[in-house]
């Protein structure tokens, strides 16, 4: 599979070396990206160099987000993280002289000469290389399929995913992918800083929105250190899913003794069942069953539903009886426990 700057190489190989090749993919690609006066739906001259100054000189900060992963530009710790990937690849100097390089790159004869099965994929938005590339593509390489794709993104991580790995499992497969349920069942955990407004009156807007910023920081990495999956910040806390609840609580156990720290103090919430995914959001009985968990929380403390103790059973974790509570606006009495020690 090649992306937009390795394109034409991934159609040298194919073409050059079929016996070695199954199949080949483009993303977001093209086999020319200047115009002439045979091309015309290429970059103009001068629009290209234009693109290369602005890509060296936004390359390795956040901005670089809005040209090729605009769907993620309002978050600003992702922002922060491809600006350290993209400087972790190359500096701007060597970055423009690939770009530059690439915009002399022609591999038009090449398309006749593929005869591997081809997929085409190709964002319908995506303003680095527009649609017409990739149309192009398809049109040149004999059998080529082309799907394209929603979104304005240049990698396919992101953005739509599930439609750009159907598409590739249906290709390389020949089987077409069945629909994936909306439902599954997962950990949910959120978490609460404790007398968050007294300490926003205390230290004021800009060292309070310092202190969210550690505070989502460390959110972020503890969550992905543990296996989960940080569904978003709710201001003052986050909330979180996991495979496992023994992963959701040492999640929170270690997020709890990293806060101390920086002098914050959370309560957390946890409860296993069916979740509903709504994009990148969760919903359903559970994720508000863990809200409720929450708010029975004292400071500190980290408490889960009876369920989750059932799940863990066998483990070093050890639970404390909380008693039987009603949940505000949920029916049922619900024991609770709250986690003790890790052993």
């Amino acid at each position: 599979m090649t992306t937009y700057d390795a394109g034409p190489m991934g159609m040298l190989f194919a073409a050059t070396k079929p016996e070695r090749t199954t199949a080949l993919i483009l993303v977001n690609t093209s086999s020319k990206y200047v115009a002439s006066d045979d091309y015309p739906i290429g970059f103009p001259a001068e629009a290209a160099e234009e693109l290369n100054r602005t890509m060296a000189d936004r390359w390795g900060s956040d901005q670089h987000v809005l040209l090729q992963v605009p769907s993620r530009a309002d978050d600003s710790r992702f922002r922060t993280w491809y600006g350290k990937k993209t400087r972790s690849i190359a500096g701007p100097a060597a970055a423009a002289a690939y770009f530059r390089a690439m915009f002399t790159a022609d591999a038009r004869s090449l398309l006749p000469a593929i005869h591997v099965p081809t997929l085409v994929l190709h964002r319908k938005a995506y303003r680095f290389m527009p649609i017409e590339h990739g149309q192009y593509l398809a049109d040149h390489i004999e059998g080529a399929r082309l799907v394209e794709l929603p979104g304005s993104d240049g990698p396919l991580y992101w953005d739509h995913p599930e439609e750009a790995l159907d598409a590739i499992e249906e290709f390389l497969t020949g089987v077409i992918p069945t629909a994936l349920t909306d439902r599954v069942l997962a950990t949910v955990l959120y978490t609460d800083i404790v007398d968050s407004t007294r300490l926003l009156a205390e230290m004021g807007d800009a060292r309070w929105r310092g202190v969210l910023d550690t505070h989502d920081d460390l959110a972020g990495r503890l969550v992905f250190e543990n296996g989960g999956r940080l569904v978003k910040s709710t201001g003052d806390g986050v909330l979180a899913t996991f495979d496992g609840p023994g992963r959701g609580i040492r999640f929170a156990t270690g997020f709890r003794q990293q806060l101390h720290t920086i002098a914050l103090t959370i309560r957390s919430g946890i409860h296993t069942g069916e979740i509903e995914m709504r994009g990148a959001d969760v919903g359903g009985m559970a994720v508000h069953l863990a809200a409720r968990i929450m708010a029975e929380a004292g400071e500190g403390e980290i408490l889960v539903s009876r369920t989750v103790k059932d799940l863990v059973v066998g483990s070093d974790l050890e639970f404390e009886d909380r008693g039987v509570h009603q949940l505000k606006g949920i029916d049922g009495d619900w024991q609770l426990l709250a986690v003790k020690s890790l052993g």
